[in-house]
């Protein structure tokens, strides 16, 4: 979630994260935008990040593509700090604190900001495997549909798993997709 188009030109305050109450970073930011405003404090508080990316969830076999936070419970706020921004977003329903030294708020580089947001923006989303090494499964599309078997490899890059199926009478890796499979 942005709240303006975020940038990193350091003429205009510096970056600085902000603690939430995990789960609750879009519901602070949004928070922190309305206190912006009705504090008149656009000239202090610039941008708003909270920095996600793109996965691809398998569910009900079903794929479905969802945003991921990459910091959960963290927010970045570029903005001058002083007195008056300092006391608007620390005094922000769903923010906890500032990160830093103590009670003082300590900016991150801009070095820092250009990564965070280079990793937002990579094209290829991520798929969020449900599954662990050695669990079994059950196939459930494809030429080995109904066969049992055991995971060997999970490659979340592809949404690919290496299945162990015993055809007659010996393990053989069978290479499928997260939707071809099922928990047992």
């Amino acid at each position: 979630m942005t709240i303006s188009s975020p940038t990193t030109n350091s003429n205009k305050g510096q970056w600085y994260v902000v603690h939430t109450y995990s789960g609750h970073e879009n519901k602070a930011a949004a928070a922190l935008k309305q206190r912006v405003a009705a504090m008149n404090l656009v000239n202090k508080i610039f941008d708003i990040l909270v920095p996600t990316r793109n996965i691809v969830i398998v569910r009900h076999g079903k794929k479905e593509e969802t945003k991921e936070k990459i910091f959960p419970g963290y927010i970045l706020v570029r903005m001058i700090l002083d007195d008056e921004s300092w006391l608007a977003v620390r005094t922000t329903q769903g923010v906890t604190a500032f990160v830093g030294m103590g009670n003082k708020p300590t900016p991150i580089s801009d070095k820092e900001v250009q990564a965070i947001m280079k990793f937002m923006e990579l094209e290829a989303p991520k798929f969020k495997a449900k599954f662990s090494k050695g669990e079994a499964v059950k196939i459930v599309d494809g030429p080995f549909a109904d066969f049992l078997g055991t995971i060997d490899q999970i490659d979340e890059e592809k949404g690919k798993v290496k299945v162990l199926v015993s055809i007659f009478g010996r393990e053989t890796p069978v290479e499928l997709d997260f939707l071809q499979i099922r928990k047992l």
